[in-house]
């Protein structure tokens, strides 16, 4: 047997080569055992203390009236208001609103090139700078 393979706490196995655990004589094994058996027991514990420590958290914020929806609804909003104040965000609403100003000048521009009133001014233009030309 080449290889053998041990369980850890977390419930993952590691593989050991024989030569590993035949440098260690049995009382260092069975102290080795018996140290994970009491770390293992003591991570149950943990999980157990956690465990009453978050229902004991949560009923305290029942009782003060934070439900998961308050929660969450705080949680969002905290991370909408992060977005609106992060650079990128900055940047491509700076830059949405200058686009769309370009647009806007642009249809106004057009707009005005199109009306009477500019048509007129431009014909007046056209003219004098045509007879200007011919006196030259």
């Amino acid at each position: 047997m080449p290889h053998a393979r041990t369980e850890t706490s977390v419930g993952t196995y590691e593989s050991h080569s024989t030569s590993e655990l035949e440098d260690l004589t049995e009382p260092e094994q069975r102290e080795l055992k018996t140290k994970l058996t009491k770390l293992e027991a003591e991570i149950v514990t943990l999980r157990h203390v956690l465990a009453a420590k978050e229902r004991r958290c949560g009923e305290l914020k029942r009782k003060l009236g934070l439900t998961a929806l308050v929660g969450l609804r705080q949680n969002l909003s905290k991370s909408w208001l992060d977005v609106q104040v992060s650079n990128t965000y900055v940047k491509q609403k700076t830059s949405a609103a200058l686009s769309t100003m370009g647009t806007l000048i642009c249809r106004k521009l057009g707009g005005v090139k199109k009306s009477a009133t500019f048509r007129s001014f431009e014909g007046l233009i056209f003219n004098k700078y045509t007879l200007n030309q011919g006196r030259n």
